[in-house]
């Protein structure tokens, strides 16, 4: 089985100024969640689907070493057993498992150390068959691409196709940085495997969500307090690209056409 990336989570130290951040980059609306005892705020996107949550940071969570960072959810049929194996392969566990009321899940790091969860979700007492439309290579407000940062590609490519079973999508090179490494699911084409480089070089799953004007957004980063620190860039397919920080310090990505 194949998993899916399912949901994509903001931690933050301001709820508040997210909400109007990403609301006005991606034109997401934030609604109040429905877990008690958590501030958890649902991210919908322009067109009226579910695709992430936003936490916000408690004071135990940030002495306890929680910083501003988006986390990815893998779907895995038993997060118990999931966990169990990822432990067995040399990641770690930040979190155990756990039951909310969307699903069981769980905190983990691959064996490099990228941090992400893995969950196996209940749907919908009336839509048992739901599935999730989170990741999307073409619809606005959605992830269209994981990017993965890691000290060791090769190592991480074997992980993720043994423990999630994507497949290897090919490779291409990349100036002074080894290959480029794509990943693949059942559907085709979701993200890829890179080397970490910079100063900050702790493995890192970076995800890329689609606007409609790149330029524009890169506007709307500057204008509400986020940073542009790389791009826009053209990538092959004709898209652009780029690289933020938003108030809070958690780095995301933006994809989009250019219509100037």
């Amino acid at each position: 089985m194949t998993s899916r990336f399912i949901w994509y989570e903001l931690m933050t130290t301001d709820a508040d100024a997210a909400a109007r951040f990403y609301g006005t980059v991606l034109g997401w609306t934030v609604r109040p969640g429905v877990e008690p005892g958590m501030d958890y705020r649902m991210i919908v996107a322009p067109d009226d689907q579910g695709i992430g949550g936003i936490l916000q940071l408690t004071d135990d969570m940030k002495a306890h070493g929680a910083r501003p960072v988006w986390l990815g959810y893998l779907a895995v049929p038993d997060v118990d057993a999931a966990v169990k194996e990822i432990a067995a392969q040399g990641g770690t566990i930040q979190m155990p498992p756990m039951t909310v009321h969307a699903g069981r899940l769980a905190m983990v790091t691959d064996p490099q150390g990228a941090p992400f969860y893995v969950m196996t979700p209940t749907p919908p007492a009336d839509q048992q068959d739901a599935a999730s439309t989170a990741f999307s290579r073409t619809a606005v407000g959605h992830c269209a691409w994981n990017e993965l940062a890691t000290s060791d590609p090769q190592g991480a490519l074997q992980f993720y196709t043994r423990q999630f079973g994507f497949a290897d999508g090919g490779s291409m090179p990349m100036d002074n940085a080894g290959r480029y490494q794509f990943l693949n699911d059942a559907d085709g084409m979701i993200g890829a495997i890179t080397t970490s480089s910079g100063a900050n070089r702790q493995p890192i799953w970076l995800y890329y969500f689609r606007v409609a004007d790149i330029d524009a957004a890169a506007k709307n980063v500057a204008a509400g307090g986020g940073t542009v620190m790389h791009g826009p860039q053209e990538v092959p397919g004709g898209d652009y690209i780029l690289v933020g920080s938003d108030p809070s310090g958690a780095t995301f990505a933006l994809v989009g056409a250019r219509r100037t």
